[in-house]
């Protein structure tokens, strides 16, 4: 971890306006809870305006002279108008690194664009699909060796109220028989085995390390699945720095996914997506769930580097590379390429927690994409 004495953030630059003074020094147990909070107004599916509101919160369940700090993300938002959002996602860190325990609960409701499989369909020619979906995704590992953790979970995804906004049914458009058809409903629910490489000590900001997660995944009728179903994600990310200087960022970060249901009789909404891993922040420079299909591998590596000597502010360079299974889309022979750059805002030293702007563009599309804490 960093030595943030001589760094600045936004909660200094606030104490120092309004005068606050509070007592110096770093609790060694690390019980306190270092919270950042981002309100924000951004463009929907669908059109109009959606109020999201981001709250990280990092915190240590033990000494972080052996203890990883645990973040919590709590993102809602609403449209006033029938769209909301509830997502949860917790990665924690029990004391001196014996377990590790992370969840994805979410109940979602908004429109969505869809393009069928692959390159099934022109970027302008998508499908407007309304949905409600809950996930619950939890799983516990326990520590191994080193940084290996082996454990499971359950995992369930539930969509419910599935219609088509056009005249067009999913079926139709997609050509996919799984998930489309005239029930409104899908329910997957099953087990997994997972396997998670983990040296980074702040998941929020990575100063440094490596992180590799493996999950196997079967949904049986039994469970309540419509289709017997499996799936495999395998994950890695490498944190390189190029100083030894604590006070500096100036790093290149790499990451790359497989994701695949094998044969198996995936929902549509199931399938992998680009964006569909579990922060959703695969693909900046395309809309979210352009691309879809029975397989698919991303890559994205970023640059990371100081503006400033106190930390304040920084930027980003990135760029990203998609491959899907699919019509008029061949796996690992047709690519979808974007990149961008973005700025960073510290706004809480203590956690790590950046504001996050980041403009992209592909082919067909650009946009900005704003969080709290590093995409990956």
């Amino acid at each position: 971890m960093a030595d943030t004495a001589t760094q600045r953030d936004l909660i200094d630059i606030g104490k120092k306006i309004l005068k606050i003074n509070t007592p110096g020094g770093v609790d060694s147990t690390g019980k306190k809870v270092y919270f950042s909070f981002l309100p924000f107004s951004t463009n929907v599916p669908g059109g109009g305006q959606a109020l999201i509101t981001t709250t990280t919160a990092g915190f240590y369940l033990g000494d972080r002279n052996n203890t990883f700090m645990s973040r919590m993300t709590f993102t809602p938002y609403t449209n006033f108008a029938q769209r909301f959002g509830l997502p949860i996602r917790s990665y924690i860190w029990l004391k001196e690194n014996k377990w590790v325990i992370d969840g994805d609960i979410r109940l979602l409701k908004y429109p969505i664009e869809t393009w069928g499989l692959g390159r099934e369909h022109h970027h302008d020619d998508h499908l407007m699909m309304d949905y409600t979906y809950l996930r619950v995704y939890q799983h516990a590992l326990k520590r191994i060796k080193d940084g290996l953790f082996l454990g499971g979970g359950y995992n369930l995804d539930y969509w419910m109220n599935i219609r088509s906004r056009e005249h067009m049914p999913l079926s139709e458009y997609t050509g996919y028989p799984y998930g489309t058809d005239q029930r409104d409903y899908t329910i997957s629910s099953g087990v997994s085995v997972n396997m998670i490489y983990d040296t980074r000590a702040n998941s929020i900001n990575p100063w440094a390390g490596n992180y590799a997660n493996i999950r196997v995944r079967t949904n049986p009728k039994f469970m309540g699945s419509d289709h017997n179903w499996h799936s495999l994600f395998v994950e890695t990310r490498r944190y390189h720095r190029f100083t030894r200087d604590e006070n500096k960022q100036n790093m290149l970060a790499i990451r790359n996914f497989f994701w695949t249901v094998f044969n198996s009789r995936a929902p549509y909404l199931d399938l992998p997506s680009l964006g569909g891993d579990t922060y959703n922040t695969s693909g900046r420079g395309f809309p979210l769930n352009r691309f879809r299909g029975k397989n698919l591998y991303y890559a994205e590596a970023e640059y990371r580097r100081n503006i400033t000597s106190n930390g304040l502010f920084g930027f980003v360079l990135f760029a990203n590379a998609t491959t899907v299974s699919g019509p008029e889309s061949h796996f690992f022979r047709t690519w979808n390429i974007g990149s961008g750059a973005g700025a960073r805002i510290k706004f809480n030293k203590n956690s790590g927690t950046n504001i996050a702007l980041d403009y992209g563009i592909s082919r067909h599309h650009r946009g900005f994409h704003l969080s709290l804490g590093e995409v990956f």
